[in-house]
């Protein structure tokens, strides 16, 4: 518990909540609490320090600092604000929500980083945080994570920068701004190296469907000519979400959307592909992971590889782009399933659909996951990195940690100007060397390769 008493917390201001990282999109992590807090009288101010340096004036006004970290890479930079806060504000309240605000909760409260944490459907308890420091009443530093249906008001973004600063659709060599909305929140799923089944345990809860039309509607008048629905999956509601994107092409025909959904429901749901393709969806994001029917078990996926390839034609014939994602590098992928991903991706023709980054990430098991304590896991499982937010461990081949290393050097010297294939062609030729096998020319370097419609943003964690 700790009690704090401000003089106010209704003065312009004195709520600062900032946003550190959400993928490229402006955050819907901000403007959604944004609007819960002025509903109830709050006049909060907001900062995305993912393009923007750390604003000093606003810190010195506020009284309570909520940090968004919905994600690894937030939490990290997010570590370094509330740091940052603490040494100009010694008594500001610091909370820190989202996912990883949960999984590393217990870190977080004992090294004085954050006074409290929240997860789950966090925007009342927000606002009852806020008004409870403000009266100067004790406040819990950790509750469980909250599993419950809140109101939801149309997401506050007009204190937020503009969409040029952020993620763009691009496509046919051109960009496009664009917009981020959430139909749903939460899983049905517990893929075990996800960080939402800890927090969300099988759940998931839909947003309004005005809240979201009218949130789309905003995101246009302000320039989007695309939008994400960035549901950690779309198709865990399509009885609510498919309806939504219908009627907003009928009101927005000129609006092109994207999506994410398991491959898993792909195939449960392949009726509503041509849905989609008819609505303005351009692209599926799905979370493939991996080839291995081996890791994917572990993983818990829910498929196997054979599903892959129905995925991938099921969404051609629905006129869709199916932009799969991968963690291509865990304990139990041997050099030879990293060669045969390498070996499918071009065969499959989607060397254009792969964002290079994803051909070098490495597994992420941070504090709270569900791998961690896994029999499969445990074996490789080093220290506990707290700095570093995660558990450590080292594959078995070392050629493996090898490959991954290398991979990441080609993909950030290429990430700014390489075309696709010749991203492809150099992963390709540095998987094949480790594996000791003959170079190969391959079939898609250069230019010939056809880019698909895609986000400037690649990072997914």
């Amino acid at each position: 518990m700790r009690s704090a008493a401000p003089p106010s917390l209704r003065a312009p201001g004195a709520v600062l909540l900032v946003s550190c990282y959400e993928l490229g999109h402006q955050p819907l992590g901000l403007a959604s609490p944004l609007a819960a807090l002025e509903a109830a009288g709050f006049a909060p101010a907001a900062l995305d320090v993912s393009v923007a340096p750390l604003d000093e004036a606003a810190v010195g006004r506020a009284r309570l600092v909520a940090i968004s970290v919905p994600m690894h890479t937030a939490l990290r930079l997010g570590i370094e604000v509330a740091r940052a806060v603490r040494t100009a504000r010694p008594n500001a309240f610091v909370v820190l929500y989202g996912h990883y605000a949960e999984l590393n909760a217990e870190w977080l409260l004992g090294e004085g980083i954050a006074d409290a944490t929240l997860a789950g459907e966090t925007e009342g308890a927000l606002v009852a945080l806020v008004e409870a420091v403000g009266a100067g009443e004790p406040v819990e530093a950790r509750g469980a994570p909250v599993l419950a249906k809140v109101p939801l008001a149309t997401p506050s973004r007009a204190a937020l920068p503009p969409l040029s600063k952020y993620a763009r659709l691009v496509r046919g060599g051109a960009t496009e701004l664009a917009g981020y909305v959430e139909a749903s929140r939460g899983c049905l799923h517990r893929c075990r190296h996800c960080p939402i089944p800890p927090v969300y345990d099988g759940r998931f809860f839909v947003v309004p469907r005005d809240v979201v039309l009218a949130d789309v509607r905003q995101q246009v008048a302000a320039g989007a000519r695309h939008i994400t629905f960035g549901d950690p999956d779309f198709l865990n509601g399509p009885g609510h979400g498919l309806p939504i994107m219908e009627q907003l092409h009928r009101e927005l025909p000129e609006i092109t959307f994207d999506v994410t959904a398991k491959v898993e429901h792909l195939l449960r749901h392949a009726e509503a592909l041509p849905r989609l393709a008819a609505s303005g969806c351009l692209f599926v994001v799905s979370a493939v992971e991996a080839l291995s029917d081996h890791v994917l078990q572990i993983l818990d996926k829910g498929h196997d590889r054979a599903d892959v390839v129905r995925a991938l034609r099921l969404t051609r014939e629905a006129g869709l782009v199916l932009r799969p994602t991968f963690v291509p590098f865990t304990p139990w992928t041997s050099l030879e399933d990293y060669v045969a991903l390498i070996d499918f991706v071009e065969e499959e023709g989607i060397v254009g659909h792969v964002d290079p980054v994803q051909l070098a990430i490495r597994l992420l098991v941070p504090p709270g996951s569900l791998l961690a304590e896994h029999e499969a896991f445990l074996p490789h499982r080093g220290a506990l990195d707290r700095a570093g937010l995660v558990w450590r461990w080292a594959h078995p081949d070392p050629r493996m940690d090898e490959l991954q290393r290398r991979l990441l050097g080609v993909v950030d010297a290429g990430a700014d100007d390489a075309a696709p294939g010749e991203m492809f062609a150099a992963v390709a030729a540095a998987a094949r060397d480790a594996a000791g096998l003959a170079s190969v020319a391959v079939s898609v370097s250069g230019g010939s390769v056809v880019e698909a419609p895609r986000l400037s943003e690649a990072w997914f964690c």
